[in-house]
């Protein structure tokens, strides 16, 4: 997949699934510095993902500062071909001054075998371990 680059920074596309409903969300930064991936509410709220009543918050820390989100199980996580089912992201508003719609993290990465080529601006994957799907 073209990652895009704005202020230096590369961003892809991303597909989540969640109780039958699809969503493709835009700008989502790939963060190697990242443990984990969060997406912006309002990018996953279309699909129903909300907070709920028995939801805990958590409170996130980053270069960015702190931000309370909760979690949620996806159908899958998906970029390009490459998904992940039964995949737990984090929700939160990601008001950082800048338009980010989500940081795709290395728990995503890693599980998906990511090649991230800078000089070409490209995200490719490994040959599928058996645990995935494509």
């Amino acid at each position: 997949m073209q990652l895009t680059l704005k202020d230096e920074l590369a961003f892809a596309r991303v597909t989540v699934s969640y109780r039958g409903a699809r969503v493709d969300i835009d700008d989502v930064l790939v963060d190697t510095g990242s443990a984990t991936t969060i997406l912006a509410a309002r990018a996953v709220a279309p699909i129903g993902i909300v907070p709920e009543l028995d939801d805990t918050l958590y409170t996130i820390r980053g270069v960015g500062g702190t931000e309370a989100v909760f979690t949620r199980r996806v159908d899958r996580l998906q970029v390009e071909q490459r998904a992940i089912p039964d995949f737990e992201i984090e929700v939160g508003a990601m008001n950082y001054g800048f338009d980010i719609n989500g940081i795709l993290g290395m728990d995503f990465l890693t599980r998906a075998g990511a090649i991230i080529n800078l000089r070409d601006l490209d995200l490719g994957f490994a040959q599928p371990p058996d645990q995935l799907t494509t």
